[in-house]
């Protein structure tokens, strides 16, 4: 995906979004899409406790760089751009992990799972370690 152009990245990112909606594993497929993403270790332009600073998917998709927070922000748009996720309930939980000094941004989604926080795909929900406490929590709204 990160090989195309940006012609070919929507295009893609489309098909993905049709293909989930009869999926038997939709957070699986959402997690192999985005899982090779080209990344960065920090957006300064994009406040994940700020919704008015986030850029629209189509910006982030054209950018082509994600940070933690904008690849989980991508995850839960993919799903809240299909009929099937239009109506469930998406958080992206800021968690900090005290332990070992790092901080997660998860995508929850209602009674499906957790993307976003293990590098082998979805995870059940609440299956972090106690040492995680949240740091933030925002709904992730369907963009207009």
């Amino acid at each position: 995906m990160a090989e195309l152009d940006l012609n070919g990245r929507l295009s893609a990112w489309a098909k993905l979004r049709h293909d989930i909606a009869d999926s038997d594993n939709p957070l699986l497929d959402v997690w192999e899409y985005w899982r090779y993403a080209p990344f960065i270790a920090y957006n300064h332009r994009i406040n994940p406790q700020d919704p008015e600073s986030w850029t629209n998917p189509w910006e982030i998709i054209a950018n082509n760089v994600y940070d933690d927070f904008t690849l989980a922000l991508i995850m839960a748009w993919t799903l809240k751009l299909t009929p099937r996720f239009e109506n469930i309930k998406i958080t992206i939980q800021t968690m900090v992990d005290k332990q070992h000094s790092r901080q997660y941004n998860i995508v929850c989604v209602e009674d499906y799972g957790v993307l976003n926080y293990s590098d082998t795909g979805p995870v059940s929900m609440n299956s972090w370690p106690d040492s995680f406490s949240i740091d933030n929590i925002v709904e992730v709204p369907r963009p207009a």
